[in-house]
């Protein structure tokens, strides 16, 4: 699947929930019933979450040349979706702002194509992971209206892999760190409330591990010798119930 696929993808996601959207401001002059009023003021409160996301990788080649003249560079060769799931901790600030903390689980991969720039030559390696992530959020909410409540989140999620496998073309190390933005919708329903979100997140760091103690292999050098760093990105649409 391309990345051209997947953002029209995400468009027509954000067009639906647009368009469900739509009719509930269309009837904004019309005051109705409101499911759940108070459970906005409550200090704490908590729920859960499932989602997919689309994992990403920004790869910095650096030209390397190797004593038979190859030059190799990296990229993603397509994305897999994955699954997340988690649980919800929501800490009430004041009418507009509350803290979230969010312990997550994300299983997914990357598919990382290796190719060499005269001979075409290819080499494929397949990164999974499995994230125990603590992102933790600062949510910023509008003014509700009937059954509806729009925000934006900003935040930060330090992560583990547990998954990560030596001897490999590349080596990933094992914590990262993810700066986040999301925006979603509170819809609140006779029992509970469910919350669409579409969330962003970037690695600042370099998770590339540059000295390979752990290969046997010697000719597998050349892959990280040709890269400086490696970093992650995510795009994970999830849906709450509190």
């Amino acid at each position: 699947m391309s990345a051209r696929v997947i953002c029209m993808m995400y468009k027509k996601i954000i067009h639906i929930l647009l368009l469900l959207a739509l009719p509930l401001s269309v009837f904004s002059q019309e005051r109705k019933v409101q499911n759940k009023p108070y459970i906005d003021y409550r200090r704490l409160h908590y729920g859960f979450f499932v989602g997919t996301h689309f994992q990403d990788m920004e790869f910095v080649n650096n030209g390397f040349v190797t004593e038979n003249g190859e030059m190799w560079y990296a990229d993603i060769a397509g994305y897999s979706p994955g699954l997340s799931v988690g649980v919800l901790a929501d800490l009430r600030l004041n009418n507009h702002f509350s803290l979230r903390v969010l312990p997550t689980m994300h299983f997914g991969q990357n598919n990382v194509q290796l190719r060499e720039q005269n001979s075409g030559e290819v080499s494929r390696q397949q990164i999974k992971t499995t994230y125990i992530a603590v992102p933790v959020h600062v949510k910023i909410a509008a003014e509700r209206f009937n059954n509806y409540r729009p925000y934006i989140t900003v935040g930060a999620s330090p992560m583990v892999n547990l998954t990560v496998k030596k001897q490999k073309q590349l080596l990933v190390k094992r914590f990262d760190t993810m700066v986040e933005v999301g925006f979603g919708c509170d819809f609140y329903l006779p029992f509970f409330k469910l919350i669409p979100e579409l969330k962003f997140s970037f690695s600042p760091l370099n998770i590339l591990h540059k000295e390979r103690k752990d290969l046997l292999d010697a000719n597998l050098l050349k892959y990280t010798q040709s890269l400086d760093g490696m970093s992650s990105k995510m795009i994970t649409l999830s849906f709450y119930f509190e």
